[in-house]
Order: C-alpha cells, then structure tokens, then sequence
C-alpha cells in the first residue's frame, strides 16, 4: 500500500468514524445501518490493494470523514469522549502489533467468522456476539481495557454491548491500517493542518 496522506486520512476517519458509532450505540441503543456495515466490513477485507476497498469506497467512510475534519478544526466543538476512543484505540493497537499469536488469533477467528456468513449475515445477531466475544478474549486483555460511557439500560442489552465490541474491533482494524500507512502518532498530535487539507480535499471529491 502506498503511504500518502490520502491514504492515512482515510484510515485515520475509519477510527473516528468507528469510535463515533460506539458512543452512538452506547447513550441510543442504535447508530446508521449504513456506516456500521461500512465499518465491519473492514475486517473482513483480507486481500486488499487500496485503502479505499477496505471501506468499500470513500462514500464508506464519509462520515469519519466529517467528524474528523470538525475535530481538527475546531477544539471548541470537539467531541471529547470520541477523541477519548480514538486515542485508546490507537494505544491499544501499539500493543498489538507486537503480540503475534493475538494477530494469527484475530485473523483466524475473523475467517472462521466469515466462513459463515451463508447462513448469519454480517447484520445478524450471532455475528455481532462472536465478534464481540472475539474482542473480549483478544484486544480487551491487552489493557488497559476502554471504558465505554452510555446510558445503562443499552450498555446492559448484550446485543447491545457485542455491537459496541465489535465496532471497537473495527477500529483496532483502521488504526493497524493507519499505522500500515505510516501514520504515528505524532503526526496526530502535531500534523492537524495536513490531515485538515487532505480531509476536506476528499469530501468535495464525494
């Protein structure tokens, strides 16, 4: 995969756009139909070329996208909790990388997975349950664990919480996907106005 901007600004927008779904799911019980198939999607595409068809397309990660433009742009209206995901997410998959067996384990498991998908979709119950169980027997032992904030009575719903792991594990995808394109995080930290060009640059392109 190449390495350009282009490239680390989608993957970067696969994990805002992830970590804006969770917290979704977390206070609403629900989040876009369309935007978390986009996201899950992502773990499923194995053998890619580009960084746009692990997202289908851009139009598939749009609204990460926005969100992480408005981010970006303006700390006033930045939204604290998903900046909070965002960072643990890219944390967390620091300590991945140099776990291994994890990887071949998460690999494995999301083929196993997909091998099923004749008889439970991508949207079906059973799926959302056996990747969140995947995250909770894998990236959720790494530590320090995500603590999601919601409104109880939809964090307590299991279909609930295997959906908000799940997203989680999506992006865990994007951020091995972003550091894949040479993005750090450093250039988080102090490369906004690079990643703010490059942002609005692909939305017009939309």
């Amino acid at each position: 995969m190449q390495h350009s901007k282009y490239d680390q600004t989608l993957a970067l927008a696969g994990i805002y756009q992830a970590a804006s779904l969770v917290k979704q799911v977390a206070n609403t019980g629900k989040a876009n139909a369309a935007q978390v198939e986009s996201s899950l999607e992502s773990l499923f595409r194995f053998d890619v070329n580009t960084v746009e068809e692990v997202y289908g397309s851009v139009a598939g990660v749009s609204h990460g996208l926005k969100l992480l433009c408005r981010h970006l742009q303006d700390k006033t209206t930045r939204d604290v909790e998903i900046t909070k995901y965002v960072l643990s997410l890219i944390m967390l998959e620091r300590k991945l990388s140099a776990n291994s067996v994890m990887l071949d384990t998460i690999d494995k498991r999301l083929k196993e997975i997909e091998s099923q998908f004749d008889f439970f979709s991508l949207d079906h119950d059973n799926t959302y349950a056996k990747l969140g169980q995947l995250y909770k027997d894998t990236i959720s032992t790494l530590g320090p664990k995500i603590i999601v904030s919601g409104e109880q009575p939809f964090l307590s719903n299991e279909h609930n919480a295997s959906k908000v792991r799940a997203l989680l594990l999506a992006g865990i995808r994007s951020a091995v996907l972003w550091r894949q394109c040479g993005g750090s995080r450093w250039q988080f930290l102090f490369g906004r106005n690079a990643y703010i060009r490059e942002c609005e640059a692909i939305l017009r392109s939309i």
